[in-house]
């Protein structure tokens, strides 16, 4: 693998209680590493934080997206995937805001991409990874949509539903962040779906996923009718035929498998 360029995408809206430590984790984490913070006009002023924090990194580590409105993860993740590939990053990962994501698995998944997985996963329901703090109906209700979306969509991963994941430059090339439709959470099914069929290699690493504690979860009952939403039309539509763009490598480690 050539030398690395890793960018780590923070969509953000009212993250300010986290923001700022976040940025400190994950630089700490990955001494190469750049972050890019896609922020959605937050009114409690996570924008104005990022902004000043990339005006004072004298080493231009941090980097700030803003929107002019609430536009929604999907569309957060396009631009900040084609802000990333313009610039040459890769890999490029994405994490939620809020501490949900631990920066400290952030090595252990780009060692996944490192011995041959073209997206790493970091995964809740492998062995060795967990969830905390959450309540029942929201254990039931983050299975059954993993469920549904490896049932319905036929994909070989333990987590289908993360958004701790790093993917290899190439691998975003060749699904074009914009063929894909979906919006808000249901927007990483239909990702890891195209990823399915270009035939990319997937890799999983146990996390430990925290349920917010800071502030209260943005996912809603809209975002759940979205997301099943979503998988029927997947289910119902033609699967895609994309150019993989890569070569041929070993076996990716840790459940490293063709997706």
């Amino acid at each position: 693998m050539p030398a690395r360029r890793p960018l780590v995408i923070l969509p953000t809206y009212n993250e300010l209680h986290n923001l700022p430590e976040l940025v400190e984790q994950i630089l700490a984490a990955l001494p190469d590493g750049h972050v890019l913070v896609v922020d959605d006009a937050s009114p409690d002023g996570t924008g104005r934080y990022a902004r000043a924090r990339a005006q004072r990194d004298p080493q231009r580590r941090v980097f700030v997206l803003e929107r002019p409105g609430k536009l929604g993860l999907g569309s957060a993740y396009r631009d900040g995937w084609r802000w990333a590939l313009a610039r040459g990053y890769d890999p490029v990962v994405t994490m939620d805001a809020d501490f949900s994501h631990p920066p400290a698995s952030l090595p252990a998944l780009l060692a996944l991409l490192d011995a041959g997985a073209d997206l790493a996963i970091g995964s809740r329901y492998v062995p060795g990874g967990g969830i905390r703090n959450w309540p029942l109906r929201r254990r039931l209700l983050s299975r059954g949509a993993n469920w549904l979306s490896r049932r319905l969509l036929r994909l070989p991963v333990a987590d289908a539903t993360a958004g701790f994941r790093a993917y290899r430059a190439h691998v975003l090339e060749a699904i074009d962040p914009d063929a894909v439709r979906a919006e808000g959470y249901s927007f990483l099914e239909e990702t890891l779906w195209r990823v399915t069929a270009a035939g990319f290699r997937c890799a999983e690493t146990p996390i430990l996923f925290v349920n917010r504690t800071r502030d209260r979860s943005k996912i809603n009952r809209g975002e759940i009718l979205k997301a099943v939403a979503t998988l029927v039309r997947l289910r119902l539509s033609r699967r895609p035929r994309l150019q993989q763009q890569r070569r041929p490598h070993p076996r990716a480690s840790r459940g490293g498998a063709p997706c």
